[in-house]
C-alpha cells in the first residue's frame, strides 16, 4: 500500500510517498520561511496564497522521485487541521480532487497525530504504550498513547507554546524570525548560572504549563539589562535553561503517573539539542527509552502525514467528497484504531 501525503497547515508545503513494506519513497519540501522574514511571523493569506503555487509542483516532484505513476498509488492523506483555515484548505481540496481523480480512498489527517506518530518513520520506532510531550509553536502538550488513535490527554499548556514563546524572546533578543533556532545556537554561548529564571508550575501538582510569566520576566531582563552580546546570550541560556528544565520536570510526573518506561518527544521544538540532551539523560537515569524523530522530520512535513494516512487507511479510515477542514480539532476526538 502506497499513500501520498499532503501538508499545508501552516508556512511548510510538504509532500510525500510512503510505502507500508518499503517506508519513505519520496519526501519533498518547501518552506516559506523567507516570505514571512520581514513580518516577524506567519501572514496566513501570504501563507495560503504560496501553497497553491508550491502544492501540485511538490506532488510531481515527489511522483518522480518515487519513480511511481498515479495508478500506483492507493490513498491521499492530507493535513485537515489543526492550522490555518487558508492554509489547510489548499492541501484539503487538492488532495479530495486527486483522491477522486484517481478513485482511490481520501484521508483526512490530524496534524499532532502526525507529529506524534514521527518516530515511526525511523530504523527503531517506539512500540506501545509511551507517553509523548507535544513541543511546537502552537502546542505543548502531555499525552499518554497506548496505540494508534488512543491517546490521553495528561496536561497542557494553559498559555502560551514553548515554541512561541521561544520566537517571541528571540526577537526581543534581535535575532531573526524564526527565532528558535537561533535563541538555542546563541544560549550555547552564554554562561549557566549568570540569570537565575523561574520554572513556572513546578511547585503545584499536576501536569499543564504556563510560559507566559517566564516570557514576562526574560522580557523585563532583556529590556533592563541585556545590552551586550554576551549578557544577551546569557539571557538566551538562562531561558532555556529554565524552559527545558520545566519540560523535563513535567515528563518525570507523567512517566511517573502512568507507570511508562517510554518517552517519545515530537513537534519542531523536539529539534532542539539541549532539550534532546536533557531528556535522555533523564531516561537513562530512569532505566527507559526516549524517541525522537531526525530533525527534518520534527517541523512541518509531507511524511508524517503520508505514515499516518497509511496507518489509518489500513482500517478503512477515509473522508467523504465533502471537503473539510477543522483549524481548531482535539486529538482526543480521533478515532481508535484496532490494528
Amino acid at each position: 500500500m502506497r499513500v501520498l501525503g499532503i501538508e499545508t497547515s501552516c508556512d511548510e508545503t510538504g509532500v510525500a510517498v510512503y510505502d507500508e513494506q518499503h517506508g519513505l519513497l519520496a519526501n519533498q519540501l518547501y518552506s516559506q520561511v523567507k516570505l514571512h522574514a520581514d513580518y516577524g511571523g506567519v501572514v496566513p493569506e501570504l501563507a495560503s496564497r504560496d501553497h497553491i503555487r508550491k502544492t501540485v509542483p511538490l506532488i510531481q516532484a515527489a511522483l518522480a522521485q518515487a519513480e511511481l505513476p498515479t495508478s500506483s498509488i492507493h490513498g491521499v492523506a492530507y493535513t485537515a487541521g489543526p492550522g490555518l483555515a487558508g492554509a489547510l484548505m489548499v492541501g484539503a481540496t487538492v488532495g479530495r480532487a486527486l483522491a477522486y481523480a484517481w478513485r482511490v480512498p481520501a484521508i483526512a489527517v490530524h496534524h499532532m497525530e502526525g507529529h506524534l506518530l514521527t518516530p515511526m518513520l525511523e530504523a527503531n520506532p517506539p512500540a506501545f504504550p509511551f507517553v509523548a510531550l507535544l513541543v511546537s509553536g502552537g502546542h505543548t502538550q502531555l499525552i499518554a498513547v497506548t496505540g494508534i488513535g488512543k491517546y490521553r490527554l495528561l496536561g497542557e499548556s494553559i498559555d502560551d507554546a514553548v515554541g512561541e514563546v521561544f520566537d517571541k524572546i528571540a526577537k526581543l533578543l534581535g535575532l531573526d524570525y524564526p527565532g528558535g533556532p537561533m535563541l538555542s545556537r546563541l544560549a550555547q554561548q552564554g554562561v549557566p548560572g549568570r540569570y537565575t529564571f523561574p520554572r513556572p508550575m513546578i511547585g503545584r501538582p499536576g501536569l499543564a504549563f504556563s510560559f507566559s510569566g517566564l516570557k514576562t520576566f526574560a522580557a523585563n531582563i532583556i529590556l533592563t539589562g541585556a545590552d551586550d552580546d554576551q549578557k544577551r546570550a546569557d539571557v538566551a541560556r538562562a531561558f532555556e535553561d529554565a524552559v527545558v528544565e520545566t519540560l523535563m520536570i513535567k515528563c518525570q510526573r507523567a512517566l511517573d503517573l502512568t507507570g511508562f518506561q517510554r518517552l517519545v518527544i515530537a513537534g519542531g521544538v523536539s529539534a532542539n539539542q539541549t532539550l534532546r540532551t536533557i531528556l535522555a539523560g533523564m531516561m537513562r537515569q530512569r532505566r527507559g527509552e526516549i524517541f525522537y524523530a531526525r530533525p527534518e522530520f520534527c517541523t512541518d512535513n509531507g511524511a508524517m502525514i503520508a505514515y499516518t494516512g497509511m496507518a489509518r487507511l489500513r482500517c478503512s479510515t477515509q473522508t467523504g467528497l465533502a471537503v473539510s477542514v477543522w483549524p481548531r480539532w482535539l486529538l482526543e476526538e480521533l478515532p481508535t484504531l484496532e490494528i
